[in-house]
């Protein structure tokens, strides 16, 4: 089945005056106007091309290369706006139409939207929607902690920085671990820092995984996020102590957490340690 609003390789059926008419393995088939078509190509070929609905609501292929494609999100510049909506630059000759009922905020002419393109049941046709909260859920993650995952800026708070995940899930990241500039719609790599009791997810921008840092400094910090973010061990606590609560020499976790509270990742009380 040829889709909507994704890349479909298909084969080159037969050539005609208008372009030419590409095929599935299911019988169906649909025009690449001669604008797109290459300059060598023969019957039996395949081509990678993407699939919408022309000015006539008629599916069409292109080669054009669009700024997104169906379920994904992206940052778009509204090119005009209506009574019935808005539309949006996505690289192609139809614009991306966003109907009023999809907008977080009335659309302006000129301003750029961080927006999630889908299929419409109804039309069949690639629209697009500025309430992108309603396309990512934490309910149930599929994001592990310290995995490197990767992220949409999605909105500015007092906190810091909201986050996409992965194009599933939202996430923040701190005011006071952002070092540069960040922009709306701006594709980086973060990590998973934290999964709180109710699925809420706190993002770094700097490694934070296995790979980065010491073995005995990871334990400890295991350990002090399956305890609430508290240990009650310490540079005076029994060898004994350690050993039966981490698995490791007392000399071990006294290098771990003097190295995690120089990284000012812990923080070292009278009564244990705290995950900061």
């Amino acid at each position: 089945m040829i889709q909507i609003g994704e890349y479909n390789t298909l084969e080159i059926l037969r050539e005609t005056s208008v372009g030419l008419f590409l095929g599935d393995e299911e019988g169906n088939d649909i025009l690449l106007p001669n604008k797109y078509v290459p300059q060598e190509y023969e019957i039996g070929d395949t081509l990678a091309v993407f699939c919408y609905l022309d000015h006539e609501e008629r599916p069409i292929a292109t080669t054009l290369i669009p700024k997104i494609t169906r379920n994904k999100f992206a940052l778009l510049k509204a090119i005009e706006v209506n009574k019935i909506g808005a539309f949006l630059d996505w690289g192609l000759e139809k614009h991306l139409f966003v109907p009023y009922k999809e907008q977080a905020r009335p659309m302006e002419e000129g301003k750029r939207y961080l927006v999630y393109a889908f299929l419409d049941d109804e039309s069949n046709r690639m629209v697009a929607s500025s309430k992108t909260n309603q396309y990512i859920n934490n309910e149930e993650l599929s994001v592990e902690l310290y995995e490197e995952v990767a992220l949409i800026v999605s909105r500015f708070t007092e906190l810091g920085v909201e986050v996409i995940i992965n194009e599933k899930h939202k996430g923040l990241v701190y005011n006071d671990e952002i070092y540069n500039d960040l922009k709306l719609g701006q594709n980086l790599k973060g990590y998973i820092k934290k999964i709180r009791p109710d699925n809420k997810i706190d993002v770094s921008l700097q490694p934070i995984g296995y790979k980065n840092i010491e073995p005995s400094s990871q334990k400890v910090l295991d350990a002090l996020s399956k305890n609430n973010g508290f240990l009650g061990l310490h540079d005076k606590s029994d060898p004994e102590d350690v050993k039966a609560i981490l698995g490791m020499s007392k000399k071990s976790f006294k290098k771990a957490i003097g190295s995690l509270y120089k990284d000012k990742r812990i923080l070292i009380q009278e009564d244990g340690i705290k995950l900061i």
